[in-house]
């Protein structure tokens, strides 16, 4: 059986010939290693073999893990859907947020986030194929969204996210992509906000992402493995 250490090789060295591919250069996009449902002992080998970036979806399962995990120099990740009344221990705990959507959200993040820490640096999710089950802000509110957040204090907005309807063709995968990269653009060249940064890509779609000019990709079984007691 393939290891942890096995797997994040194999995984990095994925993501170093997709970006050899499309001409990027490797340092340009960054591994997020999902741990949801994960054991603490597989995160802790995956910080060994030099993967500092952990992306957590629930609130309450990340804090205990970072406990456990204190003695580590780890980049925490909160990649799940944000209600208020989580938001002062993502303010307090975490070190990235990829899920704001609302104004309310931010407002709250900044507020709560400690006077002694480096501003929270946050996505905005963008909702990219406008479909009513996913979270994010529509494209047409972007804008104001945004123009607002960097007025934050404690706040630092470091780019766009997105979570694409699925696909299995290629130039169907990039697409979305492609419209979630436009916007940014769109947000320097109107409001001259820069925005460096675009958190997209998994597992399925990461070729496309690349392709895309994606800076952050979110992946977790190809690292970790089937999540435990997950059905096969």
């Amino acid at each position: 059986m393939i290891g942890v250490t096995e797997k994040l090789a194999k995984t990095n060295a994925l993501l170093a010939n997709l970006c050899a591919r499309y001409e990027r250069a490797r340092d340009a996009v960054n591994l997020v290693a999902v741990s949801k449902k994960q054991p603490v002992a597989a995160i802790r080998e995956v910080v060994a073999a030099g993967q500092f970036d952990i992306g957590e979806n629930y609130v309450a399962e990340a804090l205990q893990k970072q406990q456990a995990l204190a003695d580590e120099r780890i980049r925490w990740h909160f990649i799940g859907a944000l209600q208020s009344n989580k938001t002062r221990a993502v303010a307090e705990n975490f070190d990235v947020v990829h899920t704001v959507d609302r104004l309310r959200i931010a407002e709250r993040l900044s507020a709560q986030r400690p006077h002694y820490a480096r501003p929270l640096d946050v996505f905005i999710q963008v909702n990219i194929d406008a479909e009513a089950s996913k979270s994010g802000i529509s494209p047409a509110e972007l804008g104001e969204l945004a123009a607002a957040i960097a007025d934050l204090p404690k706040l630092r907005l470091a780019g766009l996210m997105c979570l694409p309807k699925q696909a299995t063709e290629l130039a169907a995968q990039r697409e979305p992509f492609r419209k979630l990269a436009r916007l940014a653009r769109n947000l320097h060249e109107e409001r001259g906000m820069e925005l460096g940064e675009l958190s997209m890509g998994m597992s399925g779609d990461l070729e496309a992402a690349i392709a895309e000019g994606t800076t952050c990709v979110r992946i977790g079984t190809a690292v970790f493995g089937p999540r435990p007691g997950a059905s096969a």
